[in-house]
């Protein structure tokens, strides 16, 4: 593999994890929105804690102002987006115009939800233009090594968090069932000893969720 494809192989692999990670925070951020706008309601110390992100926000009015738009936290949704975004476009010849449309458009939105009066509802278009993403992902790429690169990302980032939040028994078998039902498509360096504890750890209960976060973070050969 030469160095491009190496590197391209790497950008298509964020670009996975970053769009998940938009996608899935963004969702949890919306469910803790409306109870964070109470003056004096919303624990966003324990939203932090849960993503295991540093507390940097003074108030809830701060972190509801800085947590989604502020490119310059790079724990933000904002820069997560932006990050999404710069491997897209890095990536167009792989991935095509039609695909990387999809990520622009989540970018507008985010922009759009920064000066609306109600956010939720541009938010909610951001999340419609990841799943969109993901759609023409499988419509538009015919490469298939690019597509299972782009998912496997996907998968790794979503076994992340999932495994940070604490999701149910059956949300963490059915993702780690699916990356191990992927991985070997492509042409992605792994490691199948962290692979086979992975599936080990998803037979037990109750779930050890720290170890499942320890292992998938070092699921790919360095």
């Amino acid at each position: 593999m030469g160095v491009k494809s190496i590197e391209n192989t790497d950008r298509l692999y964020w670009l996975g994890r970053y769009s998940e990670r938009v996608y899935t925070t963004l969702k949890l951020f919306g469910m803790s929105y409306d109870t964070m706008l109470e003056e004096g309601a919303g624990d966003y110390d324990a939203f932090c804690r849960s993503l295991d992100i540093p507390n940097i926000y003074t108030s809830s009015e701060d972190f509801l102002r800085s947590y989604p738009f502020c490119e310059e936290d790079t724990n933000s949704i904002a820069s997560n987006l932006k990050r999404a975004y710069d491997n897209a476009i890095e990536l167009r010849e792989e991935i095509g115009s039609e695909t990387l449309a999809y990520i622009q458009l989540a970018c507008y939105g985010m922009q759009s939800a920064r000066v609306s009066k109600a956010p939720m509802i541009e938010f909610q278009k951001v999340i419609d233009n990841i799943l969109a993403f993901w759609g023409i992902v499988d419509d538009w790429i015919e490469d298939e090594n690019t597509r299972n690169i782009i998912k496997i990302g996907k998968r790794v980032e979503r076994i992340d968090l999932y495994g940070r939040l604490h999701a149910g028994y059956e949300s963490m078998r059915r993702e780690i069932c699916r990356l191990t039902g992927r991985i070997d498509r492509c042409n992605i360096h792994y490691r199948k000893d962290v692979l086979d504890r992975l599936n080990k750890l998803i037979q037990e209960k109750p779930l050890n969720y720290p170890e499942i976060v320890k292992e998938i973070e070092q699921i790919l050969e360095v």
